[in-house]
């Protein structure tokens, strides 16, 4: 900040008055000029000070987002480094595969030629596409990622018998179920006087490696979707009345049901003449809580397994305990063993999942959500 007044504009008024300096009056007004001259230095020398400081506390924080700036330019050059050699890392593993997938490939077409003597074969199941209506359209839109596809999925529950005096733990990391059953014999401290020796060994399950289906129209069911949000028995009602009239094309209702992985309905006629014609119609209005809202009627297809192979498949985080005696009540023993395997020191770690089946006691164990992977849960 600057004054309005430089000082010879102020020495000037000293010199403009007509008092002389030697009177009394003049002393008093050279006092006044000299005491406001002093003044303002003192005001101009706060404004410089407040100058001042602002200027340091800038450079300051210049210099504080410069330190910053070279600090996360050093980061990003080591996280781009370290990008870079990952993504060498990708293109290696790329390449390998795409040579593994031209010898794939070739294996496939040799094995095409083969499947053509098998067209008759296939001719056969073109049943269960026909049976959909096809319609011809004209396209006028645009396309775009369609992303509420349904798929076909298969889940196996595997039923694992489990024989008295054995527990199963399923860990959360597959590196601890490693450490238990490379060390197979424990020794298991339940009491400061009694002590059980146990012994880990692997689970091995026959999963599903091949599966095929020879698939059929159901001339009695149909499949209903696109449905509304709503009660689950009010809207299996709602079907049912709709569906069991003449003039909606429908007839005498069997069972509705919903499918609780789809959230789809299946219908089943009395008869057999009224499934056809709902599909071929395909989309119908249906009214719920006094608003009409457009379902999807599709076949429903019946299928029965022709093929199946299987594979023997060991779980990564699961381990069988063998050997442990019925030393205590069951619940006290199966918590003690829980405690013991989840303990680092002891080669544990975190579980997932503990069931144990005392002796003289049958027991079967489910592993639900198996996949070909091996990723399983007890």
């Amino acid at each position: 900040m600057t004054s309005d007044m430089s000082y010879d504009e102020d020495f000037s008024l000293v010199m403009e008055t007509p008092q002389s300096e030697e009177t009394l009056d003049g002393i008093q007004n050279l006092i006044i000029n000299c005491k406001k001259q002093h003044h303002q230095l003192l005001e101009d020398q706060k404004d410089l000070a407040a100058v001042r400081d602002d200027l340091q506390d800038m450079t300051r924080k210049c210099k504080e987002r410069t330190e910053k700036l070279i600090q996360d330019l050093e980061e990003d050059q080591r996280s781009y480094a370290a990008q870079l050699t990952d993504e060498q890392v990708k293109l290696s593993v790329l390449q390998q595969e795409e040579v593994e997938l031209m010898q794939e490939i070739q294996k496939v077409m040799a094995a095409l030629k083969e499947e053509e003597a098998l067209n008759q074969h296939l001719k056969q199941q073109t049943d269960v596409f026909t049976a959909v209506p096809e319609k011809k359209v004209v396209f006028k839109g645009h396309t775009e990622e369609y992303k509420d596809v349904q798929t076909f999925q298969m889940k196996p529950h595997i039923v694992y018998p489990m024989e008295g005096g054995t527990a199963l733990i399923t860990f959360e990391e597959d590196v601890v179920a490693k450490r238990i059953l490379s060390k197979k014999k424990h020794e298991v401290d339940l009491s400061e006087d009694v002590t059980i020796r146990v012994e880990a060994r692997p689970v091995h399950l026959i999963l599903p490696r091949l599966v095929e289906i020879n698939s059929e129209v159901c001339p009695q069911r149909i499949l209903i979707s696109n449905l509304p949000k709503m009660d689950t028995d009010t809207l299996l009602n709602k079907l049912e009345i709709h569906f069991s009239k003449k003039k909606h094309g429908g007839g005498e209702v069997e069972e509705c049901e919903m499918m609780p992985d789809s959230g789809n309905v299946v219908l089943t006629f009395v008869e057999n003449n009224f499934a056809r014609g709902l599909t071929e119609m395909e989309h119908h209005d249906v009214k719920f809580q006094d608003k009409k809202h457009r379902v999807r009627v599709t076949p429903f297809l019946n299928g029965k397994i022709t093929n199946l192979k299987t594979k023997v498949s060991m779980c990564p985080r699961t381990v069988l305990l063998t050997g442990i005696p019925a030393v205590m009540e069951q619940e006290t023993l199966q918590d003690l063993l829980e405690i013991h395997f989840q303990k680092s020191s002891n080669g544990g770690g975190e579980i997932e999942a503990f069931l144990y089946n005392p002796l003289g006691q049958s027991l079967s164990a489910l592993f639900e959500g198996v996949s070909p992977d091996g990723d399983k849960k007890v």
